[in-house]
Formats: C-alpha cells, sequence, structure tokens
C-alpha cells in the first residue's frame, strides 16, 4: 500500500523531456548554475560510466569526461531540474552495466575497447 503511495508522488517529479540514456554513451549535458541574481547553463561533455536507481525519481547517472585539463566524474540525479537538457552525441555497445575499469584506461584506449554505433 505504501510503496503505490509513494509510486503516485514520484509520478509527478518524473521528467519524460530526457533522452533514454545507457551505460557507453557519449552525452553533452546542460546544467542550470544559479549565482546571487541570474542563472546560467553550464555544459559537461563525457561518457556515462554508471545508472543507478532503477528508474524511478532517485536514478543517478555518474559521467567521466574532461574539464580544464583534467578527468572528472560528476554524478547528476536524471530527474533533477538542474538538468536543463541532455543529448547523446554517440553511442557505444558496451558488455558491462558498469563501466568502472574505464578511469584506468587512456582516452584513446576508452574509444577502441568501446564499439561506437552511431
Amino acid at each position: 500500500m505504501t510503496h503505490l503511495l509513494i509510486q503516485k508522488i514520484e509520478k509527478k517529479y518524473l521528467r519524460t523531456d530526457l533522452p533514454e540514456v545507457a551505460p557507453g554513451d557519449y552525452v553533452k549535458i546542460w546544467q542550470k548554475i544559479k549565482d546571487a541574481k541570474k542563472e546560467t547553463l553550464q555544459t559537461f561533455q563525457g561518457i556515462i560510466i554508471a545508472i543507478k536507481g532503477g528508474k524511478g525519481v532517485r536514478r543517478m547517472i555518474t559521467v567521466r569526461g574532461e574539464a580544464a585539463g583534467q578527468m572528472i566524474e560528476k554524478t547528476y540525479p536524471f530527474h533533477s531540474p538542474i538538468i536543463d537538457k541532455i543529448k547523446i552525441l554517440k553511442k557505444a555497445k558496451t558488455r558491462r552495466a558498469k563501466l568502472y575499469f574505464i578511469r584506468k584506461l587512456h582516452p584513446k584506449e576508452i574509444r577502441r575497447k568501446l564499439k561506437i554505433t552511431i
């Protein structure tokens, strides 16, 4: 009974305007940054290495990309209003749900390991 009530409450917070993403996808994410008086958009581009939390509101995506010459990882709540939009740049066929082994690889080796389809 409580499970159905939770689903009913969470349903109004689910976003339908975002594309369906999977581990191995190269994505570009526009994130809203609020300053004191204005709101700006910041982009982050990278590969999705993990998706946690299933299909509901608690779904989190971990994106690994380069920023200021360093490889960094950002974790985003997928259905959050902080995310303005997500664009899929490339899709890759993977054999794993979590691509944590990519952390040890050089970007050129990552492209070789993943089978890019689009």
